[in-house]
């Protein structure tokens, strides 16, 4: 592919996305593979050169732009050698002219915006929330440690907070290195990693992993415990779940079980386990926008309609934890999410509807107190953001 070729691709593909974003679509990852499936003739230097460019428009433009050349157009008027690529040859894109429309800069729609700096993040840190993520793993201490692990990867090192975390460079194959096939590592971001810890789950207790997806907190809880005790995980997505298993038996894992619940009646498939949980670690759904480095598209998907659907479902599975914690027990509430609607006040209208439960100050070697909980995020931490509390129950 040419030059110009590569921008006409990120062109179309930028349209795909935001048309995707618009309706409830497809994440850009699939529709990339999709587009590049399609076209075999493309080699690995054209794809990486393309989804460069996408991602850079993406990250660049706050809401969701008009079209992808509109997107493109912005990021060339900052990048002459980008600019030159729209020269009008046969697979390339049209001049540009000065008049045409451009997509707004910004981090995120405006409304957007003024929620994160209404829940206490600093303007000048909200850049951070759309810059290239780290890649980190957590090494599997029921197979390895991190000295173990460092050696496998060149200009790898210890993550600066993660007991158990190895930071690498972006890109690296790790799903294709020994130590994933071994099940000694896996993919999750330092801050998950921090936040998953305080839980404090130790061996022979009995855990709840009540929103525990495909089981990446499921694993490192597994780890913490080292196999010994009771650990249910538990989640509405069938298609998630169903990859714990495999991941699962590849880290060594013996004592997770899964079980499917269904949405608004979990309680139900739960009765076998009411009072009885020592912890129950809700990772909860949330708007995401921790994680917009990874996801930078998903801050076009987020409205004020779908946020306060997310609230009402957090606040639904805090209470369903509740009912599963022993007398003297403890739930863990997170989400990747750095929205005081999310994060404090869920857990100030937790205490209001749960007499006698308490807050606890989850201290971790990054980030800082935030209401009745803990909160990193990029700029301060060089995590993803996360909101995370622990909460006592009555004895």
């Amino acid at each position: 592919m040419t030059p110009a070729a590569r921008t006409q691709a990120a062109i179309e593909l930028l349209d795909a996305i935001i048309g995707a974003a618009r309706s409830g679509g497809a994440a850009a990852d699939t529709l990339i593979a999709r587009y590049f499936a399609e076209r075999r003739y493309a080699g690995s230097k054209d794809r990486r050169a393309v989804r460069e460019r996408v991602y850079a428009a993406i990250r660049a433009a706050g809401d969701v732009p008009a079209s992808g050349r509109a997107a493109m157009v912005a990021l060339a008027d900052a990048d002459a050698e980008l600019a030159a690529t729209f020269d009008g040859s046969r697979h390339g894109p049209a001049p540009i002219s000065a008049d045409e429309t451009r997509a707004a800069g910004g981090v995120a729609p405006a409304w957007l915006e003024a929620a994160l700096l209404a829940s206490g993040l600093e303007r000048q840190a909200l850049p951070a929330l759309v810059e290239r993520a780290p890649l980190d793993v957590r090494v599997n201490r029921l197979k390895a440690t991190r000295d173990d692990v460092l050696p496998a990867f060149p200009d790898a090192a210890p993550t600066p907070f993660a007991e158990h975390g190895v930071r690498l460079p972006t890109g690296s194959a790790v799903e294709a290195s020994a130590p994933f096939d071994e099940g000694a590592i896996e993919v999750q971001d330092e801050g998950s990693q921090l936040v998953g810890s305080v839980l404090q789950a130790v061996p022979g207790e009995r855990i709840v992993d009540l929103c525990a997806g495909a089981g990446g907190k499921t694993l490192a809880l597994a780890a913490a415990m080292n196999n010994a005790g009771a650990l249910l995980a538990c989640d509405v997505d069938r298609a998630r779940l169903q990859r714990l298993p495999q991941r699962a038996a590849r880290a060594g894992v013996t004592i997770a079980e899964t079980r499917l619940m269904n949405p608004a009646r979990e309680t139900e498939a739960l009765a076998d386990w009411l009072g009885l949980a020592d912890g129950v670690l809700v990772d909860a759904p949330c708007s995401g926008t921790g994680t917009w480095r990874r996801n930078p598209e998903a801050r076009w998907r987020l409205t004020a309609e779908r946020l306060a659907r997310l609230q009402a479902t957090q606040a639904h599975v805090l209470d369903v934890a509740a009912a599963l914690v022993r007398p003297g027990g403890r739930i863990v509430y997170i989400v990747c999410s750095l929205l005081d609607e999310e994060g404090t006040d869920q857990i100030a209208a937790f205490l209001a509807r749960h007499d006698g439960w308490s807050a606890e100050e989850p201290s971790l070697p990054a980030g800082r107190r935030h209401g009745q909980g803990w909160r990193l995020d990029p700029a301060a931490d060089g995590t993803d953001g996360f909101f995370v509390a622990r909460l006592r129950a009555p004895c």
